[in-house]
């Protein structure tokens, strides 16, 4: 059975972008996708059963974003990956991390991302 686990929008320790902000879903979206891209990094691609993606949330202050891990409970190596992206995926943006959203924002915005 197809189940899944919610990661965040960003490592638990960054900040992510504000609902509400007019910049919100083209922020949210690459901050997601490069929050894919680090725990592929970190914790390995996703084995048969499970993959990483991008879902959209209701609120009632609009809809936020923020990264799943899909997986199937019937595969052990799937709900194992699951797991680990939502228990030991990285705390912070890594390097690269900071450097691919670093170049995404415009310059008055890049102080925000520590390089």
């Amino acid at each position: 059975m197809r189940d899944w686990i919610d990661i965040g929008p960003t490592p638990p320790a960054e900040p992510c972008a504000q609902l509400g902000s007019p910049d919100y879903y083209d922020r949210a979206r690459k901050e997601c996708r490069v929050y894919i891209a680090l725990l592929r990094r970190s914790l390995g691609e996703e084995p048969p059963g499970a993959r990483l993606r991008i879902r959209s949330n209701p609120h009632d202050f609009g809809d936020y974003l923020s990264v799943e891990c899909l997986f199937d409970d019937a595969i052990q190596t799937s709900v194992h990956y699951a797991f680990r992206c939502e228990a030991e995926g990285p705390e912070n943006w890594d390097e690269q991390a900071q450097k691919e959203l670093a170049e995404s924002l415009p310059p008055e915005q890049r102080k925000e991302i520590e390089l």
